[in-house]
């Protein structure tokens, strides 16, 4: 089983926001896969159960907020029984990398990302990761916990779905069909 397990905050005023951005995509995801969201209380998450390449693999957007996700992470693996470095991929904004760039590791520091530092106290380091950039000139204007809760351009918006979705859902299957590699690429805008 895989566990693909998305960064965001919950509440509807977070939609299309630069912090949920891995909500985005798992969301995009589920849609294309069919696969319907359930809410799972004991686990703080909303889940939606598919296969990708012949293996079971949860869709998963925790309940909490962004910065404590880190217990929801940890219930589902305690509960699955799953090994973080082969069954578990977050995918996650990183202010840190430039709009339109993706990078795939598989284990790592928070770089002052939050979320990341909740999951890595909660599960350590060693899980597989997507990091989509978000940084562009307007974080300079804004500060960064606004321009994080601030909403993409109606430009970034279409590259998200046109560019940068597709290639993520290309890792994600290829996460669960065990054939991932650390690699880093940027997308044209």
């Amino acid at each position: 089983m895989k566990l693909i397990f998305a960064q965001g905050n919950p509440e509807p005023d977070y939609t299309s926001t630069r912090h949920n951005v891995g909500f985005a995509m798992i969301n995009a995801l589920a849609d294309q896969l069919g696969a319907n969201w359930t809410n799972k209380t004991k686990f703080h998450a909303h889940i939606a159960e598919t296969t990708i390449n012949g293996e079971k693999v949860l869709l998963v957007k925790p309940t909490t907020f962004y910065n404590e996700t880190g217990d929801s992470a940890r219930n589902l693996v305690d509960f699955y029984k799953l090994n973080t470095s082969s069954d578990l991929l977050v995918i996650h904004d990183d202010l840190a990398l430039p709009f339109g760039t993706i990078r795939v590791r598989n284990q790592g520091r928070d770089a002052g990302n939050n979320g990341i530092k909740s999951l890595n106290s909660h599960l350590g380091t060693d899980f597989h990761r997507i990091r989509i950039g978000i940084d562009n000139d307007k974080r300079q204007q804004i500060g960064d916990t606004d321009f994080v809760l601030a909403k993409f351009s109606a430009d970034e918006s279409k590259h998200l779905a046109t560019e940068i979705t597709p290639h993520v859902i290309q890792l994600i299957e290829h996460f669960c069909g065990g054939t991932i590699k650390i690699t880093s690429l940027k997308t044209d805008i």
